[in-house]
This record gives structure tokens, sequence and C-alpha cells, in this order.
């Protein structure tokens, strides 16, 4: 390399932000949107790791409260003035149920428990879309960031190759800011997408995890029933 070249390569500005405002306008717009891609991927999964600590801590709480031998009408009745956490609204729908399902005289309405197990399983529905609500958005970006970064790319090197043309030259000067500029889109859909795929697939399974909980409970809440039911 000779020293004019090098000279004018020292002197070119490969900061992030430098490369950032020599992009073209359509490589800016693609970099800008994985930066917001990017910090809103991390802002619903900050978010859902605070929420399923929670739930986590409200169903150990609730099945303390469940199996502590306290009539479930108290335990009803206790919850229903309070706000209550999700495992608390699957079985307040599944009692609300059953004492709908009692007639004036103490008998039970036939289907009684078919009934409570589709309030209990509209009830887990709701928790379910609420708890996986966010997650879709990290599958797209994880999926679709290398792509659009890589649309990012191949942009930018097309106008390097028309600034290799117009200045007549393969200097390293000339080539160098162009391909900088258009790696930097790849960098940042790579950057966006790796931790929305690590962290959609922790979540998930998190989440898996915590409905199951709730599909446990309403089963072994069914089979109390069933029994007081067959009594």
């Amino acid at each position: 390399m000779d020293q004019t070249t090098l000279a004018m390569a020292q002197e070119i500005d490969f900061s992030l932000l430098a490369l950032f405002m020599r992009a073209t306008f359509i490589v800016k717009i693609v970099m800008i949107l994985l930066i917001v891609a990017s910090f809103w991927s991390w802002s619903i999964i900050i978010q859902k790791f605070i929420a399923y600590k929670k739930a986590r801590a409200e169903a150990a709480v609730f099945d303390q409260a469940f199996w502590s031998g306290e009539p479930l009408d108290e335990l009803y009745d206790q919850i229903q003035g309070s706000a209550m956490s999700a495992p608390e609204r699957v079985f307040a729908a599944g009692m609300t149920e059953w004492r709908r399902s009692h007639k004036a005289d103490g008998g039970l309405i036939a289907g009684a428990q078919s009934r409570i197990d589709r309030s209990m399983d509209v009830a887990i529905a709701k928790e379910s879309e609420e708890m996986t609500s966010g997650l879709s958005f990290l599958a797209t970006v994880g999926s679709t960031g290398p792509f659009i970064g890589l649309f990012g790319t191949v942009w930018g090197i097309k106008t390097a190759f028309e600034d290799i043309a117009i200045a007549q030259s393969t200097n390293l000067a000339v080539v160098a800011p162009g391909i900088a500029e258009a790696l930097l889109a790849t960098a940042l859909g790579l950057l966006a997408a790796i931790p929305a795929v690590i962290f959609y697939n922790k979540l998930n399974a998190d989440s898996d995890r915590i409905l199951g909980g709730y599909e446990a409970f309403a089963d072994e809440f069914a089979t109390i029933l069933s029994r007081e039911l067959d009594s």
C-alpha cells in the first residue's frame, strides 16, 4: 500500500456514527429499523422476565393457600374482594361455575362438571394470551433481522460499486468506506436477531411451564369437584 493511499485511509472516520451518517438514505432507514427493533425486543424481554417471576411467585402463594386445608368457599370469598392473580382467576372461574350450577334447593344442574372444566379452560386461555403476548415479535425479529440487515448491506455495496465506477478507481480509500457502511447494516441485523432468538426460546419455554402449572392445578381442582359431585 503506497503512502498516499495509507494517508487517505487514515483520514477517514470509521466510527459507528460516521458510518451511519455517510450511509445512503435506504441504508439509514434499514439501520434505524433494526435499532428500533432491537430496543423493542429488549423491552419485551425485560418485561417478560419480570412478569414471569411475578407469576411464579403468585402461583407459589396461591398453592400454599389452596392446599392449606381452608374450605374452598372461604378461600373463594377472600380472593373475590381483591386483585386476583392468574391462578386465583383460574380458581375463581371454576368456583363461580360451581356455585352457579347449584339449584335453589341445593341440587346440581346437569352437566356441571363439563361447564366447570370449560370455564377454567377459558380462564387459562386468557392467561396464555396475555403471557405470550410480545413473543411473536421476538420470533419475527429473530427470523427477519439478518435478512433486513443483508438487504441494507446489498444496497450499500451497490452504492459503493457505483462510487467506484464514478471515481474510476479501486483505491482502498474509495472502496473501504462504502463497504464498511454496508457491513454495518448486517452487523445491526445480527445484533437484533441473536438476542431475540435466544430469549424467545427461553421465554417460550418459561411460559409453557407456567401455563402447564395452571393446567395441572385446573385438573386437580376439577378432580376435587368431581368427588364432590359424585358424593
